[in-house]
């Protein structure tokens, strides 16, 4: 929490496809476990795909789950990859013995990469006075995971929807954020989604840079995150509050 009564800068940073990726995601990580269990079904990310369409939590924003434990978040989660193992001709049994190994694949930091414009580009805002904030739909463990990568320096705090119980774009994933922060500070938020980031921030009445994947609806996009410092600084201040 910024205990400071003066407004302040702050950028919203989205995880996933934003500042780091994780090859292939769930379906990259299911077909990992698959296939180091067994190697000579030769299971692949397009046999795994059609059953991971449904089903996570950020597929129904709307509905909120507060105060799960980190062993309930992911013991919702079973029932998918059980049925997604199933889905492409696995026994029962050895869908359920697949499905427990998830957690610890997806979890693995050397499977992870944070993309090379990112540390440049948050070290430069945060020399402009920016401070930032990780927000982001993902895993309860995702801190840890940030730290691990090497991401922890660089922000205020790293808030998972999994620890708050909000998916992006529910107005609640920004708000109990927003209301941490003093009144006139210029909030903006980074992230590659259209649907979660820049229409969820707009929903609450916050602006949003679009990053990686180019959507003619969103006013402000940059394919690198270098691009970012240009937007925010030139473009006009949106007070929070004000």
């Amino acid at each position: 929490m910024l205990m400071d009564e003066q407004p302040v800068k702050v950028l919203l940073w989205d995880f996933d496809g934003t500042l780091a990726a994780r090859d292939g995601m769930w379906t990259g990580t299911l077909v990992e476990v698959a296939n180091l269990v067994i190697p000579e079904r030769g299971i692949t990310k397009d046999d795994i795909r059609p059953f991971l369409q449904e089903g996570f939590p950020w597929h129904t924003a709307d509905r909120p789950h507060p105060n799960q434990t980190p062993d309930e978040w992911w013991a919702a989660l079973i029932p998918v990859f059980v049925t997604a193992y199933a889905g492409v001709g696995l026994s029962p049994e050895l869908a359920r013995a697949l499905a427990a190994r998830v957690r610890a694949a997806f979890l693995e930091v050397s499977q992870w990469r944070v993309f090379d414009d990112v540390l440049p580009t948050l070290s430069s805002l945060q020399g402009l006075g920016w401070t930032h904030y990780i927000l982001s739909n993902h895993v309860p463990e995702l801190p840890l995971l940030a730290h691990a990568l090497g991401l922890s320096p660089f922000f205020e705090e790293v808030l998972t929807s999994a620890r708050t119980g909000f998916e992006k774009p529910h107005p609640e994933a920004f708000k109990g954020l927003l209301r941490q922060l003093p009144g006139g500070s210029t909030v903006w938020m980074v992230g590659d989604s259209l649907a979660a980031d820049v229409q969820g921030a707009a929903n609450v009445g916050l602006p949003a840079i679009l990053v990686r994947r180019k959507h003619d609806g969103a006013r402000y996009y940059c394919e690198s995150l270098a691009g970012v410092e240009g937007i925010v600084s030139t473009q006009p201040i949106h007070r929070l509050g004000m």
